[in-house]
């Protein structure tokens, strides 16, 4: 059986908002942005939501800029935040506009030179505290992050875990940016190189994983001494301001890490059009990230896509049944299938694919879902009714094309949650390539299984789209284990594993589902250019006075 996880949910009330201040209406320096007058409080957000806080003072309704709480909804409505389990409106941020964020970006170009200018120690320092206050915070970090995007409070608590080891790993990281001496060709000269930050990175993260997203970027960028202005996605923006918070207890000076709020276009367009900003780190879709890949070119900004996947799930003959059907449902049915590295596509070898699909549904019938507080819970729900929408869809289209379920198929009613966005977790069996859900990323609790006859035309299969970030395959085959890890085009490939991410490895995908990488030694690299300096040796003061004294003497 699955492991339980989640705790009680509790009754609901109404919401108490901050004060609206006016927004300025164009650009302006940080000073003549409002501020609040008082000091930070938890206002903007429901009693149903701080009720469950031990520290309410983690949640900010304003935007973070040059180290002040900026409130920013005088001609904006403020952007409302939602349950997902229940449908109940949590809290509401301001939106920021084209004056903030170019504040933001203006406050992170000038605290750059500052702290890419601080000992690496030091700053390693900085990100210990607050990799350590994000620890001591896991219950309310978890809180937060299941009422905004509703995953059960067991996956919400590694998300906590998994955000601290990135801060960790890169406290430790920064510490060792090298640079290397190169061997010259004459013995008149030095050559070496020596890495310094890029300069301002706009940071743009997702809502499915709204705080370790945040946490991975942002870390990365600050160890390898850069700026940050970072816009986290509009559906769950209260994790990312509880790590601002937390960054600002921890020490981080102000106007290193600036939040702001609110949808894309207008804080996009200024991040983009800035030439303080050197570098984009970006999250999200393919179609987005096409869109901004293009836009940075235009001013020639470095870029890192994480994008999306489809990922493939192969079981071969010679695996172990139970185990693969069991980590397929992990992987798959993982944030009710909201993540891009999400098992899409489960391929199965014919001689063993109808006890496969038995043990899968199985395994899939086991699942609870209901409201991620609920300790009961495996599942929770998807993250809006558009969401909720597309998967039928695609549920819809395969059994249309002749696919059939075993289990699951349908919206899911869970009593004293109406206005929750749930779907049951459903197995497809008899799947075909000519159904949407082996063309595109399901994103939600669909498990399609397809068969396959041999080695060859699993990796066919698998290969055959032109997404390329997570794959998996199950064997007890050494040869096939080697032989299929460097067959599959993908930048993550696990064996007999699902649970393959490591802020020690590299992430990132190849063909459309991305550029670049995070995590790992590669991680901080992005961060970094390359700076080559050639020393000559041969033109001492020593070499000029004498060659000063010959000419003078010819002139004579």
């Amino acid at each position: 059986m699955l492991r339980r996880f989640g705790s009680l949910l509790l009754s609901t009330s109404g919401v108490r908002w901050g004060r609206a201040a006016p927004l300025c209406s164009q650009a302006a320096p940080l000073t003549s942005l409002q501020a609040p007058s008082e000091p930070p409080t938890s206002a903007g957000f429901s009693d149903e939501l701080l009720g469950k806080l031990a520290d309410g003072e983690l949640l900010h309704a304003e935007c973070l800029i040059g180290g002040e709480r900026v409130s920013t909804v005088g001609s904006r409505n403020p952007a409302e935040v939602y349950n997902p389990a229940t449908g109940t409106t949590i809290g509401a941020v301001s939106q920021a506009g084209n004056a903030e964020a170019l504040a933001a970006i203006a406050a992170a170009d000038s605290m750059f030179p500052i702290w890419k200018a601080i000992p690496a120690a030091d700053r390693a320092k900085i990100l210990r505290r607050w990799h350590d206050l994000i620890i001591d915070a896991t219950e309310d970090l978890a809180t937060i992050i299941t009422m905004e995007c509703g995953k059960p409070l067991l996956e919400s608590k590694a998300e906590v875990a998994n955000g601290a080891a990135s801060v960790g790993w890169m406290a430790e990281e920064c510490r060792r940016i090298a640079g290397s001496v190169l061997e010259p060709g004459s013995r008149d000269r030095k050559m070496l190189t020596v890495k310094e930050a890029v300069g301002v990175v706009a940071a743009i993260t997702p809502w499915n994983f709204p705080l370790s997203m945040p946490a991975r970027k942002i870390a990365t960028a600050l160890a390898a001494g850069c700026t940050v202005v970072l816009k986290p996605s509009e559906l769950a923006p209260l994790s990312a301001a509880a790590l601002g918070e937390l960054a600002t207890r921890a020490g981080l000076p102000s106007g290193c890490l600036n939040i702001l709020f609110g949808e894309g276009e207008d804080i996009g367009n200024e991040l983009f059009a800035a030439d303080a900003v050197r570098k984009l780190s970006f999250t999200g879709s393919v179609k987005v990230g096409k869109l901004l890949a293009e836009k940075a070119a235009h001013s020639i900004k470095r870029v890192t896509l994480e994008l999306g996947g489809n990922a493939p799930f192969i079981v071969f003959e010679d695996a172990d049944i139970e185990r693969a059907a069991r980590d397929a449902v992990r992987s798959a049915l993982r944030n009710a299938g909201q993540t891009c590295i999400c098992a899409n596509r489960i391929f199965v070898q014919d001689s063993l694919y109808d006890s496969f699909v038995e043990s899968l549904s199985e395994f899939t019938r086991a699942i609870r879902i209901g409201n991620g507080l609920d300790k009961t819970v495996h599942m929770g729900p998807l993250i809006s009714p558009e969401r909720l929408d597309r998967v039928d869809e695609m549920v819809i289209d395969a059994v249309s094309k002749g696919a059939l379920t075993t289990t699951g198929g349908q919206r899911a009613k869970i009593p004293g949650l109406d206005n929750g966005n749930f779907y049951e977790p459903t197995v497809l069996r008899d799947a075909s390539i000519d159904m949407r859900c082996f063309r595109e990323e399901n994103f939600g609790p669909i498990i399609p299984v397809f068969k396959f006859k041999t080695e060859d035309e699993a990796i066919l299969l698998a290969n055959k789209t032109e997404y390329g970030l997570a794959s998996y395959f199950y064997t007890s085959d050494l040869a096939r284990a080697w032989r299929v890890s460097r067959a599959l085009e993908y930048g993550l490939v696990g064996v007999n594993e699902v649970a393959i991410t490591s802020e020690a490895a590299p992430f990132g995908g190849v063909k459309q589902s991305g550029i670049g990488r995070e995590h790992g030694r590669e991680g901080i690299e992005e961060y970094l250019e390359t700076k080559y300096v050639c020393m000559g040796l041969g033109y001492s003061d020593r070499g000029f006075s004498t060659l000063r004294k010959t000419e003078e003497e010819e002139m004579d």
